[in-house]
């Protein structure tokens, strides 16, 4: 029989498996994050499922109001007029003919303010127009 006194070992906390998890949550957490564009109106746009949104870099961002109001690349457009809307279109497509016109209009806009841009856009020269839309999940929880 062995009689002599054990020695006790002290228990060791291990950190470095704590470490890699919280990196690896860290990583997670930054690349799930979502970033929004502001604009100067604030619009509550229409709900639509679609795929994720693209980033196009020749984009022309148009915003309608509600009220029928207008801004290009979120500068105010004074007239509401085709005209006006067409030469601040023109003002605002940095790469020509090759811009891509995307409409923010708030969901109570009227019809006639969507196709007042659509005109412009036609009178400008500008054919690629697309919508900008809110996911029914950000919708519900506004």
């Amino acid at each position: 029989m062995n009689f002599r006194p054990r020695t006790r070992e002290e228990p060791e906390i291990n950190l470095i498996p704590f470490i890699d998890v919280l990196l690896v949550v860290l990583i997670f957490l930054m690349m799930s994050t979502t970033y929004s564009k502001f604009t100067e109106l604030q619009l509550k746009l229409p709900v639509a499922d679609a795929e994720a949104q693209r980033d196009y870099p020749k984009e022309v961002l148009v915003s309608v109001t509600s009220d029928g109001s207008y801004a290009v690349n979120k500068i105010a457009v004074r007239d509401r007029s085709t005209d006006a809307l067409a030469s601040a279109l023109l003002e605002g497509a940095k790469a020509g003919k090759d811009s891509v016109i995307i409409i923010s209009a708030d969901a109570s806009a009227t019809h006639q303010a969507v196709v007042n841009v659509m005109e412009a856009a036609r009178r400008s020269g500008l054919t690629q127009i697309t919508f900008a839309t809110q996911s029914s999940a950000r919708a519900g929880a506004k």
